[in-house]
């Protein structure tokens, strides 16, 4: 009987977040031109976010990662969960796929909104919601993207083979 790849660890399944924070009509995005060597994102705009840590759920990688690289400190109740993404062997060279939930964290009313000036990762900017699509994105940004623009919950699949996507399935739920 053949073992799943998974199971045999032939392949990783990397848990991971994105987050979207916003005040208003506007959306907290990096740029990443910052220091780290051989950054996979380099170039691109993204939403904030990074893998989990060993013992966190989601919405806590959700909160962290924010925090870390924005300084934006937002209780818990500010997150929710509006889709999940699967990209299979998104590091081909590393047998990766990445398994990703997709957060939305709206500002309250009044909540500071001054971002940390040193992220190491890049250049943070508030963007006005229809530039999103405008921006240097990663080609299957552009497939869930307008989910988030319009709030509305998906669950996607998206196929690289380096930067090109080879397809790509988002389903709006609800």
């Amino acid at each position: 009987m053949t073992m799943n790849p998974f199971e045999s660890g032939a392949r990783k399944a990397i848990p991971a977040v994105l987050v979207y924070a916003s005040r208003g009509e506007e959306i907290l995005m990096i740029h990443r031109t910052g220091g780290k060597p051989a950054d996979y994102h380099a170039g691109k705009w993204n939403g904030l976010g990074g893998k989990c840590e060993a013992d966190e759920s989601a919405r806590e990688a959700a909160r962290r990662e924010l925090r870390e690289e924005s300084g934006l400190d937002l209780p818990e109740e500010c997150f929710r969960t509006l889709g999940v993404l699967h990209f299979p062997n998104f590091k081909a060279a590393k047998n990766e796929d990445w398994i990703v939930w997709v957060f939305v964290a709206e500002l309250p009313e009044g909540h500071p909104a001054a971002l940390i000036e040193d992220c190491p990762e890049g250049t943070l900017e508030w963007v006005p919601r229809e530039e999103l699509l405008r921006l240097k994105l990663w080609a299957g940004d552009r497939e869930f993207l307008p989910c988030v623009i319009d709030r509305q919950p998906f669950i996607g699949t998206i196929w690289y083979r380096g930067e090109d996507v080879l397809r790509a399935r988002v389903e709006r739920l609800g």
